[in-house]
């Protein structure tokens, strides 16, 4: 995969820009009283890719892992209305991989529409579970995040 860099407008980025999707179904719930799905709950969408790759390909334990991601800041810009019933394809790739930090680019996708509907960004600091302090990604997870890496 050549993933481009970010582009002024990342609404000129697609699919195969990013190196892992997961299909994720809209709930009944989702949807506000406007009829679409409501502005928050993009947010999830976001945090669930990031943590299903976090889990399954880096072997986070949300319950017991001595380290986890806390996140100070996330973005996000909105290009078209995401409803229930539909499957959002959630798509993610590291832009800045640190020691202690990393910053994920997420774009969801409605199915058979190659321009995201959404796009933005999502920022893991690292920290001992017990102290809440700043520490080193670990190696499992760092392994797993550098797939992700495109550099910018």
């Amino acid at each position: 995969m050549d993933a481009v860099p970010t582009p002024a407008d990342p609404r000129q980025l697609r699919r195969a820009d990013f190196p892992h999707r997961l299909a994720i179904p809209t709930r009944w719930m989702d949807n506000d009283i406007y009829g679409h799905v409501n502005n928050v709950v993009y947010y999830s969408y976001f945090d669930t890719v990031i943590n299903e790759y976090l889990i399954r390909a880096g072997g986070l334990d949300i319950a017991r892992s001595e380290v986890i991601g806390i996140t100070p800041e996330t973005h996000c810009n909105f290009y078209a209305s995401l409803t229930f019933p539909e499957v959002v394809e959630a798509a993610l790739r590291v832009c800045r991989l640190g020691q202690r930090a990393v910053t994920y680019e997420i774009a969801l996708f409605q199915a058979g529409n190659e321009t995201p509907a959404a796009f933005g960004h999502f920022v893991h600091v690292f920290v001992e579970r017990a102290t809440m302090q700043p520490t080193v990604i670990p190696p499992a997870i760092r392994a797993a995040l550098e797939k992700l890496h495109v550099p910018q």
